[in-house]
């Protein structure tokens, strides 16, 4: 016996991964609130020239950006993932990597949309002593002049003219039914086959597993869901002087990142395997790297070049090739993504939490995004409502809410610092020299953005 799911299933066994890629780069997400206005650095305003001693490897923010998506592209091209079978409970946030075509006629059977009388001819009717109640056995058809009652999503019986509403019917002294205003052919009756008919495409390659969509597919006979494969992360948690409980003390602090990378990596829609804690060990980080089989290796800290910063020594002893060195963005400057196999790679982030978001936007979500097969958002921009203080050649990344069609730039906006980024709904995208107040601005919404959280630190 063919379990639901199955025929969609097998239509879409030699669609890939890179192919589900190209059909969502085809068909980009929706529109946002207004355009973008990109310049030459991306974002409106001509790129300042750099001093020739100033950032020799640095990236510029929207190049970094690039860059890891089409390494994501080109690590789908190398692994040629297979898509997989998912139950619906499990498959919300992935893409779809085959059709989803309706596997039966929606309704699969004439229903009552109302509570009240099935009918058969004019009336008054003459009213049966058993009701029709939904998930019950076809019904007895009726004559001409009788009346059943239903249920709303019973089955309708056969030679029924119309539903009458519970409210729009009335019984007299005999018992017989009698409208209280004129009733249709085909009143409160919804047909077989009225949302699809078995066979129609419902949705397309690419759509994103919604909780509405994980409902249309259950409706429509599926118990599984073909999709991309999630990409799988480790995240390893660098730094001695991290604590993961309780107050800081002689010199230790508590780790911030630790806690909050994982659940915002799934947000992107990523397999966290496993969350390792290495501290400052050169030995113990080359054997965590070179032991993961994960699609994307997240570090923390240890990026730049003090003596305990191990990631560049651990990346150029495993002969990885080092794709971003550093970003033209502030917070977050000595970020970097490095490729370490064909279809693995390494992003790592700066160990302060405010920069490490800033890593994270800028390098890990495009590629986890490209990987998963998520379409792009459209970028768009809001003017900002106070000015914002730029770096002289960098792009800052300013946590900010959006009020009236306005984005309000948050305080406590330092590399070190998460209080405003927590109460944020977006970052705002700051060109290097700064913006006035009234000045679009490129927004990157956060994952929890729809939240409804409306503390601020303004």
């Amino acid at each position: 016996m063919t379990s639901p799911g199955t025929r969609a299933d097998a239509e879409a066994e030699d669609l890939d991964v890179e192919e589900a890629l190209a059909l969502v780069k085809e068909n980009p997400g929706p529109a946002r609130r207004g355009p973008a206005h990109p310049g030459r650095d991306g974002h409106g305003t001509p790129a300042p020239h750099h001093p020739a001693d100033s950032h020799h490897r640095a990236t510029p923010w929207p190049e970094a950006r690039a860059t890891a998506e089409r390494a994501a592209r080109a690590a789908a091209r190398a692994a040629r993932r297979t898509p997989v079978a998912v139950p619906l409970d499990a498959a919300l946030g992935l893409t779809l990597a085959a059709p989803l075509a309706a596997l039966t006629d929606l309704p699969s059977f004439d229903t009552s949309a109302m509570d009240g009388w099935a009918l058969a001819g004019p009336g008054p009717w003459e009213v049966r002593d058993e009701g029709v109640l939904a998930g019950h056995a076809e019904p007895a058809p009726l004559t001409d002049g009788e009346a059943v009652r239903i249920a709303t999503g019973a089955r309708i019986p056969a030679d029924t003219t119309a539903v009458l509403r519970t409210e729009h019917g009335r019984t007299d002294e005999r018992g017989r039914l009698h409208p209280t205003r004129e009733v249709g052919h085909g009143q409160d009756i919804r047909p077989r086959g009225q949302e699809c008919r078995s066979g129609d495409q419902l949705l397309p390659v690419g759509t994103l597993a919604t909780p509405a969509v994980l409902g249309l597919a259950a409706a429509a006979g599926y118990d599984t869901l073909t999709a991309v494969p999630r990409p799988r992360v480790d995240v390893l948690v660098l730094g001695d002087e991290l604590l993961t409980e309780g107050l800081p003390h002689d010199g230790l602090i508590r780790d911030a990142l630790g806690p909050m990378l994982p659940p915002w990596l799934r947000a992107l829609g990523a397999e966290v395997r496993a969350v390792r804690r290495i501290g400052d060990d050169a030995k113990a980080l080359h054997r965590a790297v070179t032991a993961s089989d994960a699609d994307l290796i997240v570090t923390t800290g240890g990026t730049a070049a003090g003596p305990v910063d191990h990631v560049h020594p651990t990346l150029r002893r495993i002969g990885a090739e080092l794709l971003v060195d550093g970003v033209e963005v502030r917070p977050g400057h000595p970020m970097l993504l490095a490729r370490l196999k064909d279809d693995q790679h390494l992003v790592g982030l700066p160990g302060n939490p405010l920069a490490a978001v800033s890593g994270l936007l800028t390098l890990a979500e495009p590629l986890l995004r490209t990987l998963a097969a998520r379409p792009a958002p459209e970028p768009y921009t809001l003017p900002l409502r106070d000015a914002v203080h730029g770096h002289p050649y960098d792009t800052r990344l300013v946590p900010v809410v959006l009020r009236d069609e306005g984005a309000v730039p948050l305080h406590y906006n330092g590399p070190a610092m998460l209080r405003g980024v927590a109460a944020a709904d977006a970052l705002a995208v700051v060109p290097p020299g700064g913006a006035r107040s009234g000045q679009e601005a490129e927004l990157l919404d956060l994952p929890w953005a729809a939240g409804g959280i409306g503390v601020c630190f303004t």
